[in-house]
């Protein structure tokens, strides 16, 4: 069965939101951004998650060191990077205990990277959808974005086949993470057809 992140979280209440839908996976973006947090935040914030729940921390540009103190701190475990990411830079982030995601943007993913998981998507936080029937098949754990929401995941989840759908902006009423929209997301993308 799919496997749900969401992201993006920034406030108490999306905490209460995502654990009492049972996501898989909560976001906390740490690049420049509207969703961006602080540290102090992510960590407060954490305290409230269900600890069953995994803790990604989305970067852009910050440093290996930056990603590890943010790790070491208790924020995250696993490493999602957008924009060009090394080979090196993966592996170091994996000595250090993350696991990470490579996100490749409207290309084809790159079945030769090092990285625990590979997320296709149509850019950072654009809202856009992809063509979903022309995403490569690969035997790599994989992450569909981009503008997914309740009414298009089950779609996307049959044409893609992803092992995790990732949401942000597409569970979110006025700029604000919507508990009813979270909840229809996880139980969409999950919603397993009996013929």
């Amino acid at each position: 069965m799919v496997k749900v992140k969401i992201c993006g979280l920034m406030k108490p209440d999306d905490i209460q939101a995502v654990n009492e839908a049972q996501a898989d996976f909560a976001g906390f973006v740490f690049a420049p951004s509207r969703h961006y947090v602080s540290l102090e935040t992510a960590l407060s914030l954490q305290t409230e998650l269900n600890p069953e729940i995994q803790k990604v921390g989305v970067f852009v540009k910050e440093s290996v060191a930056e990603i590890i103190a943010i790790h070491q701190a208790g924020a995250i475990d696993i490493a999602q990077l957008h924009g060009k990411s090394t080979p090196e830079e993966i592996a170091e982030l994996q000595d250090a205990g993350l696991k990470v995601i490579q996100v490749f943007e409207r290309q084809s993913i790159n079945d030769q990277s090092s990285a625990d998981y590979l997320m296709v998507d149509s850019g950072k936080g654009s809202g856009q959808t992809l063509n979903w029937e022309s995403i490569p098949h690969t035997n790599r754990t994989m992450i569909l974005a981009g503008g997914l929401n309740p009414s298009n995941v089950r779609h996307a989840v049959d044409v893609v086949n992803p092992d995790i759908v990732d949401v942000s902006t597409g569970v979110e009423t006025n700029g604000q993470k919507d508990p009813a929209k979270i909840m229809n997301f996880i139980k969409n993308a999950k919603e397993e057809y009996v013929l």
